[in-house]
C-alpha cells in the first residue's frame, strides 16, 4: 500500500502522523511511505531521517492526497485538505467530528473511508488512540492553568502549593478519566488542594484506592459541581462522552457568579468544551476572558509539546496502521471489532451512532457499510 504523510496545517500544530520508526516498520513489510517534504521538522526529523527509513519525499500535500491509499495524520483534516481527498480513500486521525458538522459534511462528500482515532477501543475496555493525548493533555492542564492563574495573565494571582501559612489553591477536575487522573496527579505533585467530580462511584473509588487521602472526590450532581466550582481557583473540564458532544457541566449563569480571576481549562474543546463559555482557541491566542474569568480552550493542546506527544501517539497508532496498510481497510476492519468502532464516516453515510444522533442524521452501522 502507498501511505501518505502530510504536513499538519492547523494553527501552531507541529505533530506528525509517522514517525521514522513507524515508516521503517511499514517499508519492512514491503509498503511505499510518501512523506510531505518538511513534515517533521516540527518535532527535530528533517526529510533525510525520513528518507533512511524508506520514504519517498513529495514537495507538496497535493502530490501526497493525489497518490495515497491512505492518509495518515494527527489532526482533523482542515477545509483546504478536504477538497484534496478523493473517494474510496482512507483517511486515518482525529476527526472529533460531533463538534464540527463542516467537516463532517465535507467528509461525506468526499467518500472517504474515515477512521478516527478517538473512538477506536481496546480489547481490555478504554480508547488506547485517544490515551496518549488525554494523557498529555490532562498534564499540561496544570501546566497552563497554573500559567493561567498568574496575575500578569488575567488570574487570581495565586500559586498552586501555596507556601507555608498561605492556603494551596484549590483545583477541581470534572471528569476523572484518563484526562483528569492525570491532571490530577500533577496538581497534587505540586501541592494543590485537588477535587475530582465523576459521576461514576466505581472511578471516584479507583481514585481513592489509588491516590489516598491527598485527592478528594465528589460525586456529580449540579449541586456539586456548582458549590466546588464556585470555590475553586482553577477548573480542568475533562469530560468525555465517546465520539459524541461534552456535556455541558459549567452554566454561564456560574461563570458570572465566579470569582474574578479564575481560570477554566477545557480539555474537552475539541468535542464542542464542557463549559457553556467555552469556544476553541489556538496556540497563537490561547486564553480569553468572560466575565473575569480566564478561558484557556486550545483544541490541540498536546501540539505544544509535539515531540513527546507525536513518539506517544505513534506507539499506540502503529499497529493499526500496519494492519490497514497490511490487510487493506475491508478486511482490517472486518478481521477487528476494535478498529471498526474508528469507523465514523464511509462512502458518504455516517457509520458512527453518537455522531449521526448529533447531527440528526442516518446512521448506518459499520458492518452494513462493510458488508459484513
Amino acid at each position: 500500500m502507498l501511505v501518505g504523510v502530510p504536513k499538519e496545517i492547523k494553527v501552531h500544530e507541529y505533530r506528525v502522523g509517522l514517525v521514522p520508526a513507524s515508516v521503517r516498520e511499514l517499508v519492512h513489510r514491503g509498503h511505499k511511505v510518501l512523506v510531505q517534504k518538511g513534515a517533521g521538522l516540527g518535532i527535530g526529523f528533517d526529510d533525510d531521517a525520513y528518507k533512511a527509513a524508506g520514504a519517498q519525499i513529495a514537495a507538496t500535500a497535493k502530490d501526497i492526497f493525489a497518490k495515497a491509499e491512505m492518509i495518515v495524520k494527527v489532526k482533523e483534516p482542515q477545509p483546504a485538505e478536504i477538497k484534496m481527498l478523493r473517494q474510496g480513500q482512507t483517511l486515518f486521525t482525529y476527526l472529533h467530528l460531533a463538534a464540527d458538522p463542516a467537516q463532517t459534511k465535507g467528509l461525506m462528500k468526499a467518500g472517504t473511508v474515515s477512521i478516527a482515532y478517538e473512538t477506536v477501543t481496546g480489547a481490555r475496555g478504554g480508547l488506547p488512540l485517544l490515551a496518549p493525548m488525554s494523557e498529555v493533555a490532562g498534564r499540561m492542564a496544570i501546566q497552563v492553568g497554573a500559567h493561567c492563574l498568574e496575575k500578569e495573565q488575567g488570574g487570581i494571582g495565586v500559586l498552586l502549593g501555596g507556601v507555608p501559612g498561605v492556603p494551596a489553591a484549590k483545583v477541581v477536575i470534572l471528569g476523572g478519566g484518563v484526562a483528569g487522573t492525570n491532571a490530577a496527579r500533577m496538581a497534587m505533585g505540586l501541592e494543590a488542594h485537588v477535587v475530582v467530580i465523576d459521576k461514576a462511584i466505581e472511578r471516584l473509588y479507583a481514585l481513592d484506592l489509588q491516590f489516598g487521602s491527598r485527592l478528594h472526590t465528589a460525586f456529580a450532581t449540579i449541586d456539586a459541581i456548582e458549590s466546588h466550582v464556585l470555590s475553586a481557583d482553577l477548573v480542568i473540564g475533562a469530560v468525555l462522552v465517546p465520539g459524541a458532544a461534552a456535556p455541558k457541566l459549567v452554566t454561564r449563569d456560574m461563570v458570572r457568579r465566579m470569582k474574578t480571576g479564575l481560570v477554566l481549562v477545557d480539555i474537552s474543546i475539541d468535542q464542542g468544551g464542557c463549559f457553556e463559555t467555552s469556544h476553541a482557541t489556538t496556540h497563537a491566542d490561547p486564553t480569553y476572558v468572560v466575565d473575569g474569568v480566564v478561558h484557556y480552550c486550545v483544541a490541540n493542546m498536546p501540539g505544544a509539546v509535539a515531540r513527546t506527544s507525536t513518539h506517544a501517539l505513534n506507539n499506540a497508532t502503529l499497529p493499526f496502521v500496519l494492519a490497514l496498510a497490511d490487510k487493506g481497510y475491508r478486511k482490517a476492519l472486518a478481521d477487528d471489532p476494535h478498529l471498526r468502532a474508528g469507523l465514523n464516516i464511509m462512502g458518504g453515510r455516517i457509520t458512527y451512532k453518537a455522531v449521526a444522533d448529533v447531527f440528526r442524521l442516518r446512521h448506518t452501522p459499520a458492518e452494513e457499510a462493510l458488508g459484513l
